[in-house]
Parts: C-alpha cells; sequence; structure tokens
C-alpha cells in the first residue's frame, strides 16, 4: 500500500474514520498516522481488531485511541466525539466510512437508518469540533452514486438506495459546511475486491466480482482505495465535490 501523504504532512492534525477496525477504513487510519497524525480508530463490536491496530500504530511512533461506538445511536455519537475532543481536541478530518445493510437478522429500515440517518448524526455530533479547514469526506460506492440511473444487483439495491439517500443528505449540508471553512467531498469507488460488501454479494451472486472486473478491466483492491480516501483528505476538491476512483464508463448514462 502506498501512501500518498507525506511523512509529517499531517503532524497535530487529528482523523476521526468511523468503522476503521478493520479494511478500508483501517488502511485508511494506517497512512493518516503514517503522516503523523492523530487517529481516531471507531468500531462497533470489533473491539479486539481496534486495539491491535492502535497498537501497531503506536509501535511505529504514531498516536492513536479506539473509541467504541453504535453510530445508529445519538448518545454513543455524541460520546465518540467528547472522547475525541477530551483527548486530541478539534478535528480536521472525518471520514465517514462506515456503511452496511447487508447484514442478516437486521431491520427492515437498518440500511437508511445506518447508510443516511447515521451519517447526517455523526456529522452533526462532529460539527462543534470542526474548525476552518477542516474535511468531511463521504465514502460510498459507484453502485449507489449512480443507482439512479444505472441497475445494480438486486442483493445491493437496499444498500445503494440508502447511501444514495445518504449522499444527497450529506451534500444538502455544504452551503452550511462551506459557510463555517470546512470541505467535503464524496469519494465514489467501482466494486472493491477483499471487502465485505464485495464478499457478500458474491456469495449471493457467484461471479459478481469477476464479472465486474472484467467489464471494468480492473477493480481496486482495500489498500489502493483506501489511498484514495486519504488522498481526498487532502487534495483539492473538483467542482462537483466528488471523487471517482476506478472506471465509471458503465455507469455514466451515453448522452
Amino acid at each position: 500500500m502506498t501512501n500518498p501523504l507525506a511523512p509529517g504532512s499531517l503532524t497535530g492534525k487529528t482523523a476521526v474514520v468511523t468503522g476503521s477496525s478493520r479494511g478500508i477504513g483501517a488502511d485508511t487510519v494506517r497512512l493518516f498516522a503514517a503522516a503523523g497524525a492523530n487517529v481516531v480508530i471507531n468500531f462497533r463490536n470489533k473491539e479486539a481488531r481496534a486495539v491491535k491496530l492502535a497498537d501497531e500504530i503506536r509501535a511505529a511512533g504514531g498516536r492513536a485511541i479506539t473509541v467504541g461506538a453504535d453510530l445508529t445511536d445519538r448518545a454513543s455519537v455524541d460520546g465518540l466525539m467528547a472522547e475525541v475532543a477530551s483527548e486530541f481536541g478539534s478535528i480536521d478530518i472525518l471520514v465517514l466510512n462506515a456503511s452496511g445493510g447487508m447484514e442478516s437478522g437486521m431491520a427492515a429500515d437498518y440500511a437508511m437508518t445506518l447508510n443516511r440517518d447515521a451519517q447526517l448524526g455523526v456529522l452533526d455530533a462532529a460539527l462543534p469540533h470542526l474548525g476552518v479547514g477542516s474535511r468531511v469526506v463521504f465514502v460510498t460506492s459507484h453502485q449507489a452514486h449512480f443507482i439512479r440511473t444505472t441497475e445494480t444487483m438486486p442483493e445491493y439495491v437496499p444498500v445503494a438506495l440508502s447511501k444514495r439517500a445518504g449522499e444527497d443528505a450529506l451534500r444538502a449540508r455544504i452551503p452550511e459546511l462551506s459557510a463555517s471553512g470546512i470541505d467535503f467531498v464524496v469519494v465514489s469507488g467501482d466494486m472493491i475486491e477483499g471487502t465485505i460488501t464485495a464478499t457478500l454479494l458474491e456469495r449471493a451472486n457467484p461471479g459478481a466480482i469477476s464479472s465486474r472486473k472484467e467489464s471494468a478491466g480492473k477493480l481496486y483492491n482495500v489498500g489502493e482505495f483506501a489511498a484514495e480516501v486519504a488522498a481526498a483528505a487532502v487534495d483539492p476538491i473538483l467542482a462537483d465535490n466528488t471523487r471517482y476512483v476506478g472506471d465509471t464508463s458503465d455507469f455514466v448514462p451515453e448522452s
């Protein structure tokens, strides 16, 4: 995994990444920490993995804390932000990475609760700690970002619709964020090899990964996509507040 961030470039900054005990979130945290940031590893129920990651970062000379929180519970999220503020003060980078909706045994509205409502709740809880020059990064997929114009696998539709709803709700806050000097960017990626979502989609629809890879020509792995998320936290933001990762030709309607 190549780090797009220069060593020391985030020294003195604090980065909070939701859902960062494993996968894309964990690798994003590693990149921020290697660039000198104080990092906050958030988890819901994977505490052992979060602690192991924090120990790894500290052993390399970085600063990291682990904070468990149920993002669908506003009181829990408020507790997360209070702990971050107590430990590090303000927040410079907030990566909204946690998502879900394909888990078994969850309520029918769980995808919308997590992928839309909870994202707004995390932002609202973080706002008092986000200052001028800070940045919020929302992580999504092409399958969700383009769901209104491009069909996706039936198994992913509830997640795609809820993540698009979350993106729209967050985008509606851009004027308010901009007025406070807070940047906002969406990172949209193709199917990512090695993620829980890709594994579940492959299980429900055998051949999904190989089919998408053949169509796209390349699929990013977890580390490669995490590098794009990390870069999005510091790179100039395009006019549409969107950073596309991977091929989009199958998703953009022909004009």
